[in-house]
């Protein structure tokens, strides 16, 4: 489940509507159509839907439990106070070879990972990639030659509100569950659970549990990731939602390929929302769009004549609302070609074209600072336009990036964050890990750090 009381899975009930009396097509169901089981759809897809159980060991920080005569004579265990924690999540098969799509969420920082099929049958799995960006995992089965049961994708661009689905998980560790409801809204980009908001709402019952389960259509399809509720308690409140199946499919072929990372298409520009009073000054009817605040140079977008300014209206002609709908519908386009932009510049529309490609990569020297200061236990790496484009880092044309904190550490402790860009410390300009790390095992005093955090450039000191 979503780590955040406010978010986790959830789905519910299939109504019937009644229609006026002088309508020509009926939609007051029969009592044999009231009747009718999901029965034949559930038998067919659960098989393809996994119980996942993750485990990792976390350290005690407690210094005391490192002492030998305080364990002995206060019974502590002699790995110092270790604690195993458990999570426990859903997965759908997606392969017959025995790839699993779960969340990231899921299976974050596990030693060790377990899946059980519907037939009680426990494999080991092994994490094969992770995209936290959209919050999937894929998993592989530790198994001989065996073909599992998969569920095919649907496209999840042709779904309607007021679609039928199921959803099947584990809520709470009671077991296989399969509920229904109906899809209560499409593309919702205000949840702020992962970089691509653009999620499948649902009524159909989820909780703790189903994450990374499966939530399929009448024709027993995958049409999106059960992923998260909005609930004030811990339960189902009807209010679910589930990563479309199109964004899954791209994170499945990555891993497919053998892919430790999911390639994306690169725009290599930064939007902004259309507020009403953007809207007003450009001539639009209603504040929709992404509005390009800037664009980088030798860019699929400045080779494209995209200009800051322009206002992205869509993408292959599927209309853009705001920057997370477009950020999807880009994300999800297959490598190679080009798509289609419809834009308005001056008050006047015109398309243009943008080749879809990977932003440049460069070696990132990746390193985690163990030296005393203020950046022990932070993992860095060098600046690029990939790993720019991965953070969704602002205004960061050069410095170290963090790419992550140890919890517990000297780094976590004073406040830094994955995403900060590390611009100078005591004075000397940072343009790559090892400048960071010369810096650092020198033994300094005071520390007077300037990072870039979200665009904005911020001065710290640092004492001891």
């Amino acid at each position: 489940m979503a780590p955040t009381a406010h978010v986790r899975l959830v789905l519910a009930i299939a109504c019937a509507l009644a229609a006026p009396a002088q309508a020509q097509q009926r939609f007051v169901p029969t009592q044999s159509e009231l009747r009718a089981s999901y029965a034949p759809i559930v038998h067919r897809v659960a098989p393809a839907v996994v119980n996942v159980y993750a485990a990792k060991v976390v350290r005690n920080q407690n210094p005391l439990f490192d002492d030998p005569i305080f364990r002995r004579f206060f019974g502590v265990p002699g790995n110092g106070g270790n604690q195993l924690q458990r999570s426990l999540g859903s997965g759908v098969i997606v392969d017959a070879s025995g790839l699993v799509v779960t969340n990231v969420h899921v299976i974050e920082g596990a030693d060790e990972v377990k899946v059980s099929l519907a037939d009680k049958r426990e494999f080991e799995a092994t994490i094969v990639l992770k995209d936290k960006r959209s919050d999937l995992a894929v998993l592989k089965l530790k198994t001989a030659r065996e073909r599992f049961p998969t569920l095919d994708f649907a496209n999840s661009d042709a779904l309607q509100v007021g679609d039928v689905v199921l959803a099947i998980g584990n809520p709470f560790g009671v077991g296989q569950t399969v509920t229904h409801g109906i899809v209560s809204a499409l593309a919702r980009t205000q949840v702020g659970i992962t970089d691509y908001q653009f999620f499948i709402q649902t009524d159909a019952a989820i909780n703790p549990g189903n994450s990374g389960g499966a939530l399929v259509d009448l024709d027993g399809r995958l049409v999106g990731i059960n992923t998260a509720i909005f609930s004030r308690s811990g339960g189902s409140q009807g209010i679910g939602f589930a990563i479309p199946a199109n964004m899954v499919k791209v994170v499945v072929a990555s891993a497919e390929h053998g892919g430790k990372a999911v390639e994306r298409p690169w725009l290599g520009a930064r939007l902004q929302a259309v507020t009403p009073d953007i809207a007003d000054s450009l001539g639009l009817k209603t504040p929709t769009g992404a509005l390009i605040a800037s664009v980088e140079r030798d860019s699929p977008a400045a080779e494209a004549g995209l200009k800051p300014g322009d206002v992205i209206l869509s993408i292959d002609k599927q209309t853009v609302d705001d920057p997370r709908a477009f950020d999807y519908r880009f994300a999800t386009k297959p490598l190679g070609g080009a798509a289609e932009l419809g834009l308005l510049r001056n008050g006047k529309e015109f398309a243009a074209r943008v080749a879809l490609r990977t932003a440049p990569e460069a070696p990132r020297d990746e390193i985690t600072i163990r030296s005393r200061s203020p950046f022990s236990g932070a993992k860095v790496a060098n600046l690029s336009p990939a790993l720019v484009d991965e953070l969704q880092l602002r205004n960061a044309e050069e410095g170290v990036v963090i790419l992550d904190v140890d919890d517990g550490s000297y780094a976590s402790n004073v406040g830094f964050r994955r995403g900060d860009v590390i611009v100078s410390v005591n004075g000397q300009k940072i343009a790559k890990t090892g400048d960071l790390a010369r810096v650092t095992e020198a033994p300094n005093r005071t520390w007077r750090i300037l990072i870039n955090r979200g665009g904005q450039q911020i001065s710290a000191v640092f004492n001891g």
